[in-house]
Parts: structure tokens; C-alpha cells; sequence
């Protein structure tokens, strides 16, 4: 029976009207600096105000290969027992329309033993959601399959899984991982380096880019590890996921777009944060793409 998602987070992490998305989306879509062809991306998950531009460049540099479907790994935030939550059918509503779960892909994939249909997992999650507009105004129509990947050692079998479904279909499918870095400060329970703009730089220079390293190395079976000892990605399980999904699909390197945080934001707009999330935007490429 298909589903319809309802925009959970409108209003919330990116507003609830479409004239106000779409000025919002205007406003913060930049040039990409990027002319390979991407297999797929690393995109951050926050508000808009935070996040949004840094994710929109991940958005435009897949553009480029016009996907029909787009397989996202989603973080999970809210409590999920399953290894991963498919949402296998119906649509997802935003302000700026609906997209269409891709339903060939997902009957393929809820076959895992690791993969569990299960719509009521992304019912308060916002980790997809928020990067279906920039979808929309990015790219246009395409079939989605959202899948939440809690982080554990079957994340990369979820990723190789879903590569061998979407390799015997006839058709572009691009893959994301949607995670945020490290959560630095009082607010987040973390504060190994102190209070501060030390700590933030820290957490900044430190501890993201031991993370964003494994991805560029496309150590898919490091980035779990990683997160779980230093506390410096809320989607390993999706990024996991999606990075042994490219090497089975052809992927041999990573071109980071860029990488910032909110403290970045409101270092820039004159404010002394003691907080601090860090995004990353970036693809996954491969050298010997016709």
C-alpha cells in the first residue's frame, strides 16, 4: 500500500511556503567548482540558514549527470531498532511539490536481511527531508528511495547491497549520504578542547577532517569506527553505506566542494559561538568515466 510523507520539518529547518523556499533556495545557490561527473555525494542535513548552501553544491554537482533516481542515505536520529529503514513506495510531499519513491528499486532492495520496510521510521527524522527541495530545485524531477542506515558493522553490506540492485537496472541512479560533523559545545555535551573558539577550531580542523579523510579515502569501514570514538559524524551509517555502495558502482575518488560549520556563520555575522556542527559538501567521482 503506497504512503504519503508529509513535510515534517517544513517551517522548522526550511520554510513552510514555497515562495519563501523558493526565494530561500534563490538566495543561497552558488557556482559549483566542479566539472567531473559525480556518482554520488556527501550533503549536510541542518537548518537551511546553516546548511543550505554548502548542501545545494553537492546538489548542483550531480546535477550534471541527470539522475532519474536518487538513493538516499538518511542519518538516524530518532529511535530505530531496524539496521536500516526503507521507505518503499508512494511520495513525499515538500512545499515545492512530490517526489515519487522509486517502487522498483525499493521491492529490489527490501530483499536485505539488513534492509526493513518500514515508512514509520522517517516519520520524525529529518535528515532526508530536508534535501528533497534542494532536489526539486536543483535537479527536477526525479524518483527518490529514502533509507535511514543506523551506524554498525552492516552498514557497508547495505550500501553493496543496494549497488548490486541498482547496477542491473536500466536507468542513471545517483546515491547521497546526508550526515553533519562533529556537535561541538555545552549544547551538545562535547567539549573536549574547552569552551570556545580553541574548541570549536578544534573540532573544525580536528576532529572533521579525521572524518572527512576516511571518506575521501573511501574507507568505508573506518568512517563507523571513527564516528563512534570521536563523536565527529551523526551519519556514519549513511556515509558508510553510501560510500561502499560507490566502489561497487565504480567510484575511485572523492572531490570535496567545501567544508564549514555554524560557527563559521556566526563568526561571520559578529557573534561569539560556543557551539559548533560542521557540514560537509562533497562527491564521489570516478577517474575513468566515458
Amino acid at each position: 500500500m503506497s504512503a504519503t510523507r508529509q513535510a515534517a520539518f517544513a517551517g522548522r529547518f526550511y520554510p513552510a511556503g514555497e515562495a519563501e523556499c523558493l526565494q530561500m533556495l534563490d538566495e543561497m545557490t552558488r557556482p559549483v567548482d566542479f566539472t567531473g561527473i559525480a556518482l554520488g555525494a556527501v550533503v549536510p542535513h541542518a537548518g537551511w540558514v546553516f546548511s543550505g548552501p554548502t548542501a545545494l553544491l553537492s546538489m548542483g554537482a550531480i546535477a550534471g549527470v541527470k539522475p532519474e533516481t536518487i538513493v538516499i542515505f538518511g542519518a538516524v536520529h530518532s529511535l530505530d531498532a531496524n539496521h536500516a529503514s526503507l521507505f518503499p513506495s508512494g511520495t513525499w510531499q515538500t512545499p515545492l511539490g512530490s517526489l515519487h519513491v522509486d517502487e522498483e528499486l525499493a521491492k529490489r532492495i527490501s530483499q536485505s536481511e539488513h534492509i526493513a520496510v518500514n515508512p514509520a521510521g522517517h516519520a520524525y527524522e529529518h535528515s532526508i527531508e530536508v534535501q528533497l527541495p534542494l532536489i526539486q530545485h536543483i535537479i527536477g524531477v526525479v524518483k527518490i528511495l529514502p533509507i535511514g542506515v543506523r551506524p554498525g558493522p552492516f552498514s557497508e553490506e547495505v550500501g553493496r547491497f543496494c549497488a548490486a540492485e541498482v547496477g542491473d537496472l536500466d536507468r542513471k541512479v545517483v546515491v547521497l549520504a546526508s550526515t553533519d560533523l562533529t556537535h561541538y559545545g555545552p549544547a551538545f555535551g562535547f567539549e573536549p578542547h574547552g569552551r570556545g573558539a580553541e574548541g570549536i577550531r578544534w573540532a573544525k580542523e580536528v576532529n572533521d577532517r579525521r572524518f572527512v579523510d576516511l571518506v575521501a579515502a573511501l574507507d568505508a569501514g573506518a568512517v563507523v569506527p571513527e564516528a563512534a570514538t570521536n563523536h565527529n559524524a551523526c551519519g556514519a551509517g549513511a556515509v558508510a553505506a553510501a560510500i561502499a555502495a560507490m566502489r561497487e558502482l565504480g567510484a575511485d575518488g572523492y572531490v570535496e566542494l567545501e567544508h564549514t560549520t555554524s560557527a563559521d556563520l556566526e563568526l561571520a555575522e559578529g557573534s561569539h559561538p560556543t557551539n559548533s556542527v560542521g557540514y560537509e559538501a562533497g562527491v564521489f567521482t570516478r577517474s575513468n568515466e566515458a
